[in-house]
């Protein structure tokens, strides 16, 4: 009997590895999608943008940085190179059928566990079983919304629309990194007051690795409002509480002063690992993320594996789409040979020409010389 795989999450990571699947000749697995297919790209705000650029470079060795198969390119398809969360949804809409995906929207994942060597799915569409399962259910669905006392007042970035739908008038965004910068800049925009309370400073020594630090496209924008004289940027200082007040909230500062704010104070905090769902599955280490084998395999759950922005091997950070989609044809690998599938085998040497097939850990070491 053939084993059937299970890829849970059809985002990017889902959709790359049922593109890769397909390509080396496996049908028997299929794509859970609670939603849609590109759902998290579809709940971004409006004026979100990528921060990775889109350019067709194949045929000479340049991938295009957004694209999860290595004959793609979103810049190609849609003709645009700063992708917004619908246009890259439609990117996955059009990959999936044009490969023919099992995917099954509408299923939502509410229990997973492991009986003898094989999976129990429990979903809202009944029982699947697997004989392998791959979490893929990144992490935009998952903000981190609760980050400290009082939280609750204010409002995560992940719940808004659009930032043209606020009114206008002064506004705290708590958190300095990519998504913080993306609302002051676009409030700004909009012709508001805003202050950014940062608990890392924006300028302190450069990280070459954009996991690490602020994207050039993020530090260009930062830029243009900062000329507007609409942009006040707070660091190294954490909000350690919010009150909500008669007229507004008070927010405690970890310098020991306080704010306050007639607007609702945005959160913009960050995400938590979509993996938390099955989380007593995997051990989890101090940076949040779970402890996987070099194969991207729970360490403590035999043939459950992990793709997309949560996999984490020690200073190697897989957040990024040209960086995650490297390990889909590690996990594939893993697969073919532990089940004996046939496979068409020059798949994964066209996987590693095109920088698709990362199994060297030890060269993610970001350097730049200027």
């Amino acid at each position: 009997m053939k084993p059937f795989f299970l890829i849970v999450g059809a985002g990017p990571a889902g959709i790359g590895m049922g593109i890769l699947l397909k390509q080396l000749g496996i049908e028997n697995f299929g794509i859970l999608e609670r939603d849609r297919i590109g759902s998290s790209f579809r709940q971004w705000p409006k004026e979100m943008r990528f921060i990775t650029p889109s350019f067709t470079g194949q045929g000479f060795g340049a991938l295009d940085l957004n694209a999860i198969s290595p004959t793609t390119s979103p810049a190609y398809t849609l003709r645009k190179e700063r992708l917004s969360g619908e246009d890259y949804a439609l990117y996955l809409d059009l990959l999936a059928e044009y490969y023919d995906l099992p995917v099954r929207e509408g299923v939502n994942v509410a229990e997973v566990m492991k009986r003898g060597d094989r999976f129990l799915l429990k979903t809202n569409e009944g029982d699947y079983e697997a004989d392998a399962v791959i979490w893929a259910t990144g992490e935009f669905q998952f903000p981190n919304a609760r980050p400290f006392p009082g939280s609750e007042h204010a409002l995560h970035n992940r719940y808004v629309d659009s930032w043209s739908k606020f009114e206008k008038g002064r506004y705290v965004v708590i958190g300095g990194y990519e998504s913080g910068i993306d609302a002051a800049v676009n409030l700004v925009a909009y012709g508001n007051e805003v202050t950014v309370i940062s608990a890392k400073e924006l300028n302190e020594e450069k990280e070459a690795d954009p996991s690490l630090s602020l994207a050039p496209y993020t530090w260009e924008r930062l830029r243009a409002a900062e000329q507007t004289k609409r942009l006040t940027i707070i660091e190294k200082t954490k909000v350690e509480k919010i009150e909500k007040e008669e007229n507004g909230y008070t927010l405690f500062l970890s310098n020991g002063d306080q704010m306050m704010t007639q607007t609702k104070p945005i959160l913009a905090t960050g995400f938590r690992s979509g993996a938390e769902q099955i989380r007593t599955l995997f051990e989890w280490g101090e940076n949040g993320k779970p402890k996987l084998t070099v194969h991207d395999e729970s360490t403590i759950t035999p043939n459950l594996f992990l793709i997309g922005p949560s996999v984490a091997h020690d200073q190697a950070i897989f957040c990024f789409i040209y960086k995650f989609r490297q390990r889909f044809a590690v996990v594939a690998k893993q697969l073919v040979d532990r089940f004996g599938l046939p496979h068409e085998e020059d798949v994964f040497t066209h996987y590693a020409d095109n920088q698709m097939y990362l199994t060297d850990l030890s060269c993610c070491e970001v350097k730049c010389e200027c």
